[in-house]
Parts: C-alpha cells; sequence; structure tokens
C-alpha cells in the first residue's frame, strides 16, 4: 500500500519537475489540467484505506489527510512552490555553521562570526560573488561617515545598483 502512495507523489514530483520553465500562469493552468487530478485521486486513494491509527503507516496516512488543505493551495497561484525543498536547502548553511560557532572563544567572536557568515548568505541568496561582496564592503565600510549621509548604506546593500563587478559573479559582470 505505502508504494502505491509513494507513486502518487512521484507523479506529481515528476509533474512538477515537467513544468520548471514555465511561467506562473502556465504554470498555474497546467496544474489545474494535470496535477490536481492526480492530487483529487491520491487524496481519495488515501481515504479509502483503513489502517491502524497508531501505526508507521496510520500515522502517515494521518499526517497526509491533514495536509491537504495547505497542498490545495498549490493550485490557487503558479507562483507557488511545490515542495519546501529549497527553503530547507538555503537554511542547511546555518544549521552547519551553528556547530561552528560553538568554538567561538568570546561572545564578541561569536557576533562578529555570524555577521560575517549573514553577509555571505545574503550575497549568495542575492546572487553576488560572496569572496567579492565581502572585500568591498571591508574596503568601503571604514571609508564612510555613515552620520553625514546615512543613505550611503543603500549604496552597498546586495541589491544595489551601484555594486561593482567584482561583486557580481563572472557570469553576470557588467560588459564594457
Amino acid at each position: 500500500m505505502a508504494l502505491e502512495g509513494l507513486e502518487y507523489c512521484n507523479r506529481l514530483f515528476h509533474l512538477e519537475k515537467d513544468m520548471s520553465e514555465l511561467s506562473a500562469q502556465e504554470k498555474y493552468d497546467q496544474r489545474l489540467e494535470k496535477s490536481k487530478p492526480l492530487a483529487d485521486a491520491f487524496y481519495d486513494w488515501l481515504n479509502s484505506l483503513q489502517v491502524l491509527p497508531k501505526s508507521g503507516f496510520g500515522k502517515a496516512v494521518h499526517y497526509a489527510r491533514e495536509q491537504r488543505p495547505y497542498l490545495m493551495n498549490l493550485y490557487l497561484d503558479g507562483r507557488l512552490e511545490f515542495s519546501n525543498n529549497r527553503a530547507e536547502r538555503s537554511m542547511k548553511p546555518f544549521v552547519i555553521s551553528r556547530k561552528n560557532w560553538l568554538f567561538c572563544y568570546s561572545k564578541n567572536g561569536a557576533q562578529a562570526s555570524s555577521i560575517v557568515y549573514s553577509i555571505i548568505e545574503t550575497a549568495k541568496e542575492n546572487g553576488l560573488n560572496p569572496m567579492g561582496y565581502l572585500t568591498y564592503l571591508l574596503g568601503q565600510l571604514p571609508n564612510i561617515e555613515f552620520e553625514a549621509n546615512p543613505n550611503l548604506l543603500d549604496d552597498l546593500m546586495p541589491w544595489s545598483k551601484k555594486l561593482p563587478d567584482s561583486c557580481l559573479p563572472v557570469t553576470r559582470q557588467k560588459q564594457e
């Protein structure tokens, strides 16, 4: 029985993979046409099962049934992601570094490490070259008088159009 449920899930993931390059509207239309009937069939199958509620399979069936309203939100907007894998992958570096921070020798050292780490991860999320961006920030920050012009900080943000080419990945550097 569990294999049948796994097959439904695999087919849903496969359909979603096939739609990965579509626009939000096209994805919305394709989901309604192809994916939603399959999700409905999956839940019809789940509801037809008679399982022991305290068994491992019974707990999985109960969980899946409880998640139906949240999964069905997927069919309201083509911009929504089918899985939270991308969000979980983005958290992985923080979880791994949490163990490294245990070896900081002082509160100030731990705070400095977390600031640098946050800058690097923010640079990655914004499609920047983390080393180039960090080098640029460390070169600029000591020379800026923020009290005189607090708006200068905006020019250093990872989404600023004023960042030099050294902050951009090689594939996105501005053409001369």
